[in-house]
């Protein structure tokens, strides 16, 4: 699917970059072939018809919406409260155990989220299509003054004081230097605004891959496809290895919690939550969808599902990295002051050795740590200690069961649902506020 018509590749530009089809759509046509919607730019930075974006978006939803109602009545057919009688008998009969309502559910739910992808990029397209339009703008008035310089400069050229001798020639080589500055310096002014245009192509392009890429991804289910168990399986594990890190994470964490505090079990146990944190966090934050639903949150005020969901998974995994990730900074501070006294070349081995030992040193004093904000909950209690243990357990074995849930869901499209998602998140997102109270007694060790 095309998102945004661009100029053929004009037979006069022999460039490499365009003959190997690297250059933007916008930068393919050739120079001397002047584009009449940016004359002064001379070339179109970011092609495309937000008229003809806006009804593919229209026709998809529309399209959804026609297979979800089917999909809906197809469904109330094959309950047998809607429709009685033989031919009912005969119609669940053949559709039983058939590929038709899975077929039409996939479908709905493929066509809708491909809408919402060409309707993000409706408003992208807009967006470009702004900035290019004060580019050309911007090119219209620098081009003006280049014209306006080079006048001067042509009046200049021509002063016959320059033939002459004394001051007068002297007062006309001046005005000549002067205005020959002013032409180059319009000239930049101009290739300046021409630059910012082409950087404004490339970002167009690769916007536009980057939406083209998910309208794939999201039509994957249109065609009917029977993959392998092991097949499914992959790309399931695939598709939720960071949500799968994270679960495995709050398991970890929770065992952790029945075992003693500032011992080497429990020193390892956070080390090894923390990897799998740290692992999760960068996977997250390094996924394009994630950026997407971010940026789109900050910039265009979509605070929707898939905006708090990453935002409390992101916090989550940063909370369970940092107390394994201090442990290693402070192992290799002190690692280093250890061994900045020693005369002799320092082996590899060595430092090793004595970085494993340090940071687990460092991973048993912050398992030790408390959690002021928990301590505050329990405050009152007849047994704080013991509430606030309970408390602790409770929260990490809630985490735990939404962290499992959310794989669940992925996996069995009847767990699937945007209510669950919303409590899940709004459960994870109270928890990490408790959680992040921890932070407190690590900074002050920290510093």
């Amino acid at each position: 699917m095309t998102l945004s018509p661009g100029v053929e590749k004009s037979p006069y530009d022999n460039s490499p970059a365009a003959r190997e089809g690297s250059l933007p759509q916008g930068l393919k046509s050739s120079p001397s072939i002047p584009n009449p919607d940016y004359p002064h730019l001379g070339f179109n930075p970011t092609p495309g018809d937000t008229e003809t974006v806006s009804d593919l978006y229209k026709k998809l939803s529309s399209c959804a919406k026609v297979l979800e109602d089917t999909h809906g009545l197809v469904t109330k057919l094959m309950d047998g409260s809607y429709w009685e009688g033989d031919a009912a008998v005969a119609f669940r009969e053949q559709l039983d155990g058939g590929p038709l309502p899975l077929n039409l559910k996939n479908a709905a739910h493929s066509i809708r989220k491909a809408a919402r992808h060409v309707h993000s990029w409706e408003g992208e397209l807009d967006e470009f299509q702004s900035r290019a339009k004060k580019l050309e703008q911007d090119a219209k008035e620098a081009q003006e003054a280049l014209d306006t310089a080079k006048g001067h400069a042509t009046k200049a050229k021509n002063n016959p004081d320059l033939d002459g001798k004394g001051s007068q020639h002297e007062k006309a080589q001046k005005s000549l230097t002067g205005a020959n500055t002013a032409v180059e310096k319009a000239q930049s002014d101009l290739e300046k605004v021409i630059g910012k245009a082409k950087k404004l192509a490339e970002e167009h392009e690769e916007k536009a891959r980057y939406r083209a890429g998910k309208i794939r991804g999201a039509t994957k289910k249109l065609a009917p496809h029977e993959p392998g168990w092991l097949e499914e399986f992959a790309d399931w594990f695939t598709e939720n290895l960071p949500d799968i890190l994270s679960f495995t994470a709050g398991v970890i964490g929770l065992v952790a919690l029945f075992v003693a505090t500032g011992g080497v079990a429990a020193a390892v146990l956070l080390l090894s939550a923390a990897a799998l944190s740290a692992t999760a966090l960068l996977l997250r934050v390094t996924d394009d969808e994630v950026w997407a639903s971010l940026v789109d949150g900050f910039t265009k005020g979509e605070f929707d599902s898939d905006f708090w969901g990453n935002i409390v998974s992101l916090s989550g995994d940063a909370l369970g990295a940092l107390p394994g990730l201090s442990a290693v900074g402070l192992g290799a501070r002190a690692t280093f002051r250890a061994l900045q006294t020693g005369e002799e070349a320092v082996k590899l081995g060595r430092v090793m050795t004595t970085m494993g030992s340090m940071t687990m040193s460092k991973a048993q004093a912050i398992s030790s740590l408390g959690n002021p904000a928990l301590n505050l909950i329990v405050r009152g209690a007849r047994n704080s200690a013991e509430a606030g243990e309970i408390v602790e357990i409770s929260s990490s074995s809630l985490g735990v069961v939404t962290a499992g849930y959310g794989l669940a869901s992925s996996a069995v499209d009847a767990l699937d649902n945007d209510g669950a998602k919303d409590s899940t998140t709004g459960i994870d997102g109270a928890r990490t506020v408790l959680d992040g109270g921890a932070l407190i007694d690590l900074a002050r060790y920290l510093f």
